[in-house]
């Protein structure tokens, strides 16, 4: 089974350097946003059989169920145990590869999603391949198995990762594919998003129900 995870925080301590465009109950409608946003993304993709949420916050789980996808609710250990812990479950569940999407990846697109795949075949199958966001990070992860490598996202993520498969021995590939590299942190990257041409559908909507006081 290929399984796809996309970790999301509490609301309310989510996208904190947005404040200065987004008051808090917006900042928490984004979140919600872009995470049916990246479930339609992962649910399009022909490859992904299992879509899983992990999340402390209720009212996130119940947006994940609302969009097709599974929710575990749990305590919030931190971003990487929350991932390696959610993930050692669904291994044990029969997932045999896992891909970590972060939740505010809002432009994803199925495509970009199935090119992680054929990029984990060229390698036959076992191995890495991330998807690098512009600022260095991790924006998605496809791991075959799913503790090939542990989890290292967070700041300088792309290299961290690279460095751990190197340590483990683990084949590992680093794309940038378009609507992967960009995830919603600062006022810019909202402006992005309007400017370019990633779906996006619930974001956008939101954005433009916001209007231009949602500008930088």
């Amino acid at each position: 089974m290929n399984a796809a995870l996309v970790p999301v925080t509490r609301l309310g301590e989510a996208k904190s350097r947005l404040a200065g465009a987004l008051r808090g109950a917006e900042r928490d409608a984004l979140v919600l946003a872009m995470l049916r946003d990246v479930i339609g993304a992962l649910r399009a993709a022909p490859e992904v059989e299992r879509v899983v949420v992990v999340t402390p916050d209720a009212e996130v789980a119940d947006a994940a169920r609302g969009q097709g996808a599974e929710a575990l609710l749990r305590d919030d250990p931190g971003l990487n145990p929350a991932v390696d812990a959610a993930g050692a479950a669904l291994a044990s569940e029969g997932a045999h590869t896992l891909l970590v999407v972060l939740g505010d990846v809002a432009g994803a697109r199925a495509e970009e999603i199935s090119a992680l795949y054929a990029a984990l075949a060229e390698l036959g199958g076992r191995g890495a391949v991330l998807a690098r966001s512009d600022d260095g990070g991790t924006a998605a992860l496809l791991r075959a198995p799913p503790d090939a490598i542990a989890s290292r996202f967070g700041p300088e993520s792309a290299r961290r990762h690279a460095e751990a498969a190197a340590q483990a021995g683990v084949p590992l590939r680093a794309l940038r594919l378009a609507s992967l590299a960009v995830d919603l942190d600062r006022p810019e990257d909202l402006e992005a998003l309007r400017r370019g041409a990633a779906p996006a559908p619930h974001t956008r909507a939101l954005l433009a129900r916001l209007g231009p006081e949602a500008r930088p």
